[in-house]
């Protein structure tokens, strides 16, 4: 039996609660100085606010307080912070952690540089870790995976990415089950970009079911074409970015592909793509969604602008970037939607 505690008690960290008790772990859900009603309420009750299951019998629940206290003797930790909390996580959580623990975060997003590069998460809690003289096993998870269904037992395929295989191995046997599989890579820079890159895209996509709700009525039937065809595009967009990276592999392709997919189909991204789509300029949907984090935007804004940075240099063009170009003067400068369609179409005459 493993001991696995994980660190935010969000939805993702919290359903990744479900296959590591159900394998027999000792499991400790600690809540972040934002989830405190979520602790107690799980503790009381046994369920997750936002869960309609309840989770496995035997987990144990810590306030952010009690966070060395449910380090002790962990075999991993598993970071469930947002994006938002990045900053947190590598200033105040991974400098307690002992080097001989590994961490895996379900954290997604890119950093912009002042020079045009993105660096994943992983890599700028390193740089914070060197500066402290620290080392610690930094992992992830990417992939296509919504929590209320991985909670639901849904069937599932995702991609642990670390530097050392044989801790991705660990981590694979803590984790694994009959409806949770893992793929390993070493590969983190590409791993991450996938499952980052999808998030700006996600919206893009999400932008044709406004604009046909407009068009046609909010009850409308759902249209595909237009769907499909930003699909198209943004797999397109997100390859040319792994090539500038350096990570252009079918099975970073392959990540980011399943992930847009899944993205595109629930969450916030979707409606807050479908309000812009409707008319609403950037304020008013935020406005409309209350105050609901939205990862989404912060991302295409960073890769929007570490591209022309690099359009700049001459190093990218932002011709080739049609989708995302549209999307940041969206988020930016409050454009109104107009999907660049004939900017997506190619001649190729081999």
């Amino acid at each position: 039996m493993a001991i696995v505690t994980i660190i935010g008690a969000g939805m993702m960290g919290s359903a990744l609660a479900f296959p590591a008790r159900e394998n027999g772990h000792e499991v400790r859900l600690v809540g972040t100085h934002l989830d405190r009603e979520i602790i107690e309420t799980s503790a009381k009750t046994g369920r997750h606010p936002k869960f309609t299951k309840d989770f496995p019998a035997g987990i144990k629940y810590y306030q952010i307080e009690d966070v060395k206290a449910a380090i002790d003797g962990a075999d991993m930790i598993i970071g469930g912070v947002s994006s938002f909390g990045v900053d947190w996580f590598g200033d105040v959580i991974l400098p307690i952690i002992p080097e001989n623990i590994p961490v895996l975060t379900v954290t997604k997003g890119l950093m912009d540089t002042e020079d045009g590069k993105l660096l994943c998460y992983p890599q700028v809690w390193k740089q914070k870790l060197d500066k402290i003289g620290k080392k610690l096993s930094l992992n992830a998870i990417g992939g296509p995976c919504t929590s209320y269904e991985l909670v639901a037992h849904d069937q599932t395929e995702v991609a642990f990415c670390g530097e050392d295989m044989a801790t991705l191995e660990k981590l694979r046997a803590i984790m694994a089950t009959d409806y949770y599989h893992i793929s390993l890579s070493t590969d983190v820079l590409g791993i991450e970009s996938a499952v980052a890159l999808k998030n700006g895209y996600a919206l893009g996509i999400a932008l044709t079911i406004g604009v046909n709700q407009k068009n046609f009525g909010i009850e409308s039937e759902l249209h595909f074409n237009s769907q499909a065809a930003v699909f198209g595009q943004s797999i397109k967009e997100m390859y040319k970015l792994f090539e500038y990276q350096g990570t252009a592999t079918l099975e970073n392709l392959t990540v980011g592909a399943g992930d847009l997919y899944v993205t595109v189909y629930g969450g916030r991204t979707r409606l807050v793509g479908i309000l812009l789509g409707r008319g609403l300029n950037i304020d008013e949907a935020k406005a409309e969604l209350n105050g609901v984090t939205l990862e989404s935007l912060v991302v295409a804004e960073r890769v929007a602008r570490a591209v022309k940075k690099c359009a700049e240099k001459g190093v990218l063009d932002t011709a080739d970037f049609p989708l995302l170009m549209h999307v940041d003067k969206i988020i930016c400068e409050k454009a109104a939607v107009n999907i660049p369609w004939e900017d997506f179409t190619f001649v190729y005459n081999k």
